[in-house]
């Protein structure tokens, strides 16, 4: 009850005029950040941070808040449309997304998008006021060895239900986490595949391997056979959900969150493991298993829900342990101590008008991303109508300013090149790209949980699994391997019964 009262005097503070033009301005802010390649929310909160000095604490993380939600839903606009994810959260909504747009369906898919978000960003955020203290508890009994079974069932999952093999999504899956390697051993201090180059140390950023992957190498695929494609008009469709697609998708939106909440709330890869592993559930359950891969609308759904409700989940361990799970949740934490508050137990007794007032914003939030984004649509839909020569260069120069912009490097823009060259290679011999984005974002940090795991049990591989959460895990990896062997064993049994 106490949690009710206070998040009504967030709302009371949420919803004066200046609060509200923040929050406004961070969801449309956010919104075009997260459509253009290459600058996510962690950037467009760090480039903010030195604008915000004069600014009230609370109108401030507003913002912020409205840039995180709003980049999240601009992402998967262009991951449908172009096929060109404009941050990693939003990968997976090309999956099925891409399809359904180039089959005339994109309104539909960008509707399922948007719907998507509202929904999780509403559970998940109700889910915050009632939970947060469990989760963050929970969150701190996890360790190393429980994170890094969390990351071995990501990999595994990934490359079992993705691209038309086992082995050709275990070889995208490869490929990534060797680029995840290049630059600094994390505990050694030791350069990795850099040779020699300084500017390497570093590695490689995740967002220049994502626009690489799909942006140049969907560029150079459609190049490559763009002589043999049939110029078409390509159809819009209705810019709303039918009822058909209402009842594919509102199971898929409830059940995105409860997905994305509890990945967010620890430290294993933000959105990305809950996106995926909402669409392999999706996969799993959906009576139209044939549509995968060709435009199934619940791949969309589910995996936007999570995505959204993840954030809310990012914002637990942030605000009551100071404990920052995502980029984006860094950079707010170091806007904390810009205007000298200290997340942590003690932050909701010290500063409730700012806590509660951003966790209203929320729900401020969601409903004008819903209420801008869903009219919207058919814009955004006439992208496609742009003659594909025109559109892909303007893809290749965004992606290049983009991708110079993380760094300011040359040698970023030759980097983005030789990936989006090996984007194409694994196009034309059939290996997913999904896989291999995931080993970049997950490989370091799984490589950094075992060796975590591997000191504190002094060598022994017994400390992998010496905890209840991680046998589960492994019990559940398990499984998902042996499933396509138990599945034929049991068809056999059945034909030999009935024999």
């Amino acid at each position: 009850m106490d949690s009710l009262n206070s998040l009504l005097d967030g709302f009371g503070t949420a919803l004066t005029p200046i609060n509200l033009l923040w929050a406004a301005i961070g969801v449309l802010l956010g919104t075009a950040i997260g459509v253009l390649p290459g600058i996510g929310p962690a950037m467009a909160v760090a480039l903010l941070l030195p604008v915000t000095y004069g600014l009230e604490p609370t109108g401030a993380f507003i913002m912020f808040a409205g840039i995180y939600y709003g980049a999240m839903f601009g992402g998967s606009t262009t991951s449908i449309l172009l096929n060109t994810p404009g941050e990693s959260a939003a990968v997976v909504a090309a999956i099925e997304g891409n399809p359904m747009a180039k089959a005339g369906r994109g309104a539909q898919a960008l509707a399922a998008a948007a719907i998507g978000h509202f929904a999780g960003g509403m559970i998940g955020t109700i889910l915050l006021v009632a939970l947060a203290p469990t989760v963050a508890s929970l969150a701190v009994d996890i360790g190393a060895p429980d994170y890094f079974a969390i990351m071995v069932l990501a990999f595994i999952a990934v490359t079992s239900v993705l691209g038309s093999s086992r082995i050709r999504g275990a070889a995208s899956l490869l490929i990534g986490l060797t680029i995840g390697l290049v630059g600094l051993d994390q505990m050694t201090g030791q350069q990795r595949l850099t040779f020699g180059s300084l500017q390497l140390a570093d590695g490689i950023d995740v967002v220049i391997v994502a626009v690489g992957l799909f942006a140049i190498g969907e560029a150079l695929w459609v190049a490559a056979h763009l002589r043999r494609a049939v110029a078409e008009p390509i159809p819009v469709g209705r810019p709303w959900l039918g009822k058909a697609d209402v009842k594919r998708t509102w199971k898929s939106w409830l059940r995105g969150p409860l997905i994305g909440f509890p990945f967010g709330a620890i430290p294993a890869g933000g959105a990305e493991i809950p996106t995926f592993l909402s669409y392999v559930t999706e996969k799993r359950l959906s009576k139209h298993k044939e549509e995968f891969g060709k435009g199934a609308i619940e791949g969309v759904a589910g995996p936007e829900s999570a995505a959204s409700a993840s954030a809310a989940g990012t914002l637990v361990s942030m605000l009551t342990l100071g404990l920052p799970t995502t980029a984006v949740a860094a950079v707010m934490l170091a806007a904390f101590q810009q205007y000298g508050i200290q997340p942590g137990p003690l932050l909701f007794e010290r500063e409730p008008d700012l806590v509660w007032g951003l966790i209203a914003s929320l729900f401020v939030g969601m409903v004008l991303l819903l209420l801008l984004n869903l009219p919207l649509a058919p814009l955004w839909v006439k992208l496609l109508r742009i003659p594909r020569p025109y559109l892909y260069a303007g893809i290749l120069f965004f992606a290049a300013v983009g991708a110079y912009a993380v760094g300011g490097e040359a040698l970023d823009l030759v980097i983005l090149l030789v990936i989006g060259l090996i984007g194409f290679g694994m196009r034309r011999y059939g290996l997913p790209v999904l896989p291999a984005v995931i080993g970049v974002i997950l490989g370091p940090a799984a490589e950094q949980q075992l060796r975590r795991a591997l000191q504190i049990s002094d060598g022994s591989a017994a400390g992998l699994f010496n905890t209840p959460f991680s046998v589960t895990v492994y019990a559940v990896i398990v499984i998902l391997l042996a499933w396509p062997w138990l599945k034929k064993a049991v068809l056999r049994g059945r034909r030999n019964v009935s024999a």
